[in-house]
């Protein structure tokens, strides 16, 4: 069974329905004991950072992700899931500036920039159709994990930021992009992004190049699109991540 979290922030109907739809058997829950039970477990995205993580520790889910993840029970972030993954953001911090996140990878998540270096205007939030490339196709200048000051938004280096669509065919390791090719389109909308980090594997660009995945060990990832509502290409991905935890049993 997939435990499909609820943090009381949004409907989670589409990703239980996707989920069932590529022949898995999911629940949604709040309570951290049958998530603790589930052989995998999904972090949906609705609502933000501060209140989501609010929601989270106030129910205990927030333990209980932690140490299921560490012991390799399959993990999926969707959107807001996976900023939550991160162990900061800012959205919803206030003064604070930010706030905790679960921890599992480091770094900050930031509002996505509304212009790129070159001063061209960008609608934010990013909502529509948009495309993912492997992280190892963009340009080899960009480092991934870099926190050198003077770095570009997110981690990425001005000079790799200044190239962000420069992209060259590839092709992902990742076995939750199995069969899907290089510059598959998927649903994204969202104000916020993930740090440009070492978990990356695949990048798209709006405004500026964005991690749109990251992979954490064997099991664990996390998607900036929703999967759920891109189409036959979003069902490959949710179908690929319910192969992975059926065969973690």
């Amino acid at each position: 069974m997939i435990a499909v979290i609820d943090y009381h922030k949004g409907n989670l109907m589409s990703v239980e329905r996707g989920l069932e739809g590529v022949g898995a058997h999911a629940f949604i829950t709040d309570d951290a004991s049958e998530i603790a039970r589930a052989d995998a477990i999904v972090l949906p995205g609705v609502g933000a950072f501060a209140d989501a993580m609010e929601s989270m520790r106030a129910l205990g889910q927030d333990v209980v992700v932690k140490d299921r993840v560490a012991c390799g029970v399959p993990f999926l972030g969707i959107c807001l899931g996976l900023h939550l993954m991160f162990s900061e953001g800012e959205e919803g911090a206030g003064d604070a500036g930010t706030v905790a996140g679960l921890g599992l990878i480091d770094g900050v998540v930031r509002a996505m920039p509304r212009q790129d270096t070159s001063g061209s205007k960008y609608k934010v939030p990013h909502v529509g159709w948009n495309s993912i490339h492997p992280a190892s196709s963009i340009r080899q200048d960009v480092e991934l994990g870099a926190h050198a000051e003077g770095e570009g938004f997110a981690g990425v280096p001005d000079s790799a930021v200044e190239t962000a669509t420069d992209l060259t065919a590839g092709s992902f390791e990742c076995p939750l992009f199995a069969g899907i090719p290089d510059g598959e389109f998927f649903y994204f909308t969202h104000s916020f992004i993930a740090p440009t980090t070492p978990e990356v594997v695949t990048m798209t660009t709006h405004s500026v190049t964005f991690a749109s995945a990251v992979q954490l060990g064997e099991r664990a990832f996390g998607v900036q699109f929703h999967p759920e509502k891109s189409s036959d290409a979003g069902a490959r991905v949710l179908r690929n991540f319910v192969e992975l935890a059926g065969e973690a049993l």
